[in-house]
């Protein structure tokens, strides 16, 4: 058995038995990490012997009937998230061999159910647009997007079975489609952004990554829980264990207003797949609400930006990467005036998309672009995904097409606010009645 390949849900059923240990399921990965790092980049800190030593305190957990619900699962955390015991540099030079004191509330919260964090992944310079090293996977000449381009490219090389990213635009979504695998990012206001980097409050989404899709809802499980510290967070939200779907399951396929920024293979390869796919679904179009749907979120993500960075800026901006500087740059000029058109458009186009929920109980929609650039400064477009994530619905990447170059491209599916474990349970539903691409 390629302890690697199989679902990190079968390894902790294996530990609980008794027929896995976590030490040597950690082996695993970090001998493929070994074979494999030197070529694809996916990791800014990573200490072997502290996560075996982390393992080997799981298999004590095992023992002694202490196991939490992650028990000895190895966790890439994206270099954004404070770990105690790890730097948290933020993928600047001007954070370099920064060393929080404290988890962050995510962190925390995995280690508290038994997870090993595994180490920390690159990003791109304070997840914006400054890549790290990290090369593609599936094509070491393609970028794996941005900006939770190692959280992607670790889960999608086999060096980990799960990791945690962030999006603001589209920084969880992009890098899964670019590299082949699952990126889940829930309800905005699910997760505790407490001890991440900000770059908005209004959008700053963590995400999760994995290849299964109940590896997702393991750890949507632990994470998505409420913290009186993050103040956008919904106070009555709980993630049920449970869901039942209807017998009859209504998709909604989305062109959008950003339709034409797509590459003519992934316009091609959804339209095909909406149009011979075992499913229920019906095109729709969103209306002239959503016209500015893009504009809007730049406008907010500037911003914020500039606002969330400019210390940084004013201090020493000759030790930022030019694609930060210019993003601050951007969002400087931005006016309260415009900031809160935005806004308010936002909440013009919520009313529109809760009355399509009455209607759909998912969204169909493109992930990305197309495949990932041959291009590694260039982390791909984000128009896709950035005003879903100003939307706050819940959103996952299945990589269910295939680009020009044989590339995976991903498929987005969005399901209404608070039905996260609802969408996953669409996924499981739609994989049984699809067939993934190879």
């Amino acid at each position: 058995m390629d302890l690697i390949k199989i679902s990190a849900s079968e390894a902790l059923r294996m530990m609980e038995e008794g027929s896995l240990s976590s030490e040597n399921y950690v082996k695993a990965f970090l001998k493929k990490i070994e074979l494999r790092e030197d070529d694809v980049g996916a990791w800014i800190f990573l200490d072997p012997e502290l996560a075996l030593e982390q393992a080997r305190e799981a298999d004590k957990r095992w023992k002694d009937k202490s196991a939490g619900n992650l028990n000895g699962l190895p966790i890439g955390i994206k270099d954004i998230i404070d770990t105690k015991d790890m730097p948290t540099a933020n993928g600047s030079l001007l954070c370099k061999n920064r060393q929080p004191s404290n988890d962050s509330h995510l962190v925390k919260l995995l280690r508290d159910e038994g997870a090993v964090i595994m180490g920390k992944c690159v990003t791109t310079e304070f997840a914006l647009s400054g890549p790290g090293k990290t090369k593609n996977p599936r094509d070491l000449e393609c970028t794996p997007g941005g900006s939770s381009s190692g959280s992607a490219a670790a889960v999608s090389d086999n060096m980990v079975p799960l990791a945690i990213g962030s999006q603001t635009g589209g920084s969880v979504l992009r890098p899964a489609s670019f590299t082949g695998i699952l990126g889940f990012k829930p309800t905005f206001g699910t997760i505790s952004r407490s001890g991440m980097s900000p770059i908005s409050q209004r959008l700053d989404h963590p995400g999760i990554y994995a290849n299964f899709v109940e590896d997702i809802d393991l750890v949507a499980s632990v994470i998505l829980s409420y913290d009186s510290d993050d103040l956008d967070m919904i106070q009555n939200y709980k993630y049920k264990k449970t869901v039942n779907l209807k017998n009859s399951i209504k998709f909604g396929f989305v062109k959008g207003p950003v339709w034409d920024f797509g590459d003519e293979d992934m316009q091609h390869g959804i339209e095909e797949f909406v149009r011979n796919a075992s499913l229920d679904i019906e095109e729709l179009n969103l209306g002239k609400d959503f016209d500015d749907a893009a504009k809007s979120h730049e406008i907010i993500m500037n911003g914020s930006i500039a606002k969330s960075l400019y210390s940084y800026y004013k201090s020493d901006k000759s030790k930022l990467h030019p694609f930060t500087v210019k993003r601050i740059e951007a969002g400087i000029p931005v006016s309260a005036s415009d900031y809160i058109m935005a806004i308010e458009k936002a909440k013009k186009m919520e009313q529109v998309l809760g009355k399509l929920f009455l209607r759909y109980d998912a969204i169909i929609t493109p992930a990305s672009t197309g495949q990932a650039p041959r291009d590694l400064m260039n982390t791909g477009n984000a128009i896709f995904n950035g005003y879903w994530t100003m939307m706050g619905v819940p959103a996952i990447s299945l990589p269910f097409l295939k680009g020009r170059d044989d590339l995976p491209i991903g498929i987005q599916f969005i399901a209404n606010w608070g039905e996260d474990l609802k969408l996953l349970e669409i996924c499981k539903y739609i994989l049984q009645k699809e067939k993934l691409a190879d």
